[in-house]
């Protein structure tokens, strides 16, 4: 059972370090940190704008977090906020024609990462290993939530 625990946090520990190395790396050039990386592409898929909420869920990332890389992206010129019914207060963030192009840039880029990290999987494979992921994510959320049991 311990060496399930230490494979997998291992594993996992290893890959988000090499991931957020490589991130890091490649946003330095729009002189942005790797974490904006995520919003980026998250805001690519909805071009008519989105709200801080919805990109906190989708990013799943606190308010803060997102408030925070937005301002440096808004910085940057990046990314533009726009009224939403007479007020910016709920406005949806925007890319701007420059933030467009780095986000399919970058897109392009994690495009090639994913498939030359896992190149040497078959298809079956990379699906089984995604749907594995995907359960593990979801009851990690759930035992988050509420807790370890005691037993």
């Amino acid at each position: 059972m311990v060496d399930r625990f230490e494979r997998f946090s291992l594993a996992i520990s290893e890959i988000s370090r090499h991931w957020h190395k490589l991130a890091s790396g490649e946003m330095k050039r729009y002189g942005l940190r790797g974490a904006h990386a995520i919003y980026l592409l998250a805001m690519l898929r909805y071009p008519e704008g989105i709200s801080a909420p919805k990109l906190c869920e989708l990013c799943c990332k606190d308010k803060s977090d997102v408030s925070r890389m937005l301002s440096i992206m808004e910085e940057k010129g990046y990314v533009t906020k726009e009224e939403s019914g007479g007020s910016l207060y709920r406005g949806l963030f925007k890319l701007t024609d420059a933030g467009h192009t780095v986000a399919q840039e970058v897109c392009g880029r994690a495009s090639l990462a994913v498939a030359l990290a896992g190149g040497d999987l078959a298809p079956e494979k990379r699906e089984v290993l995604y749907e594995a992921l995907e359960s593990i994510a979801a009851n990690l959320r759930k035992l988050s939530k509420k807790g370890l049991p005691r037993e």
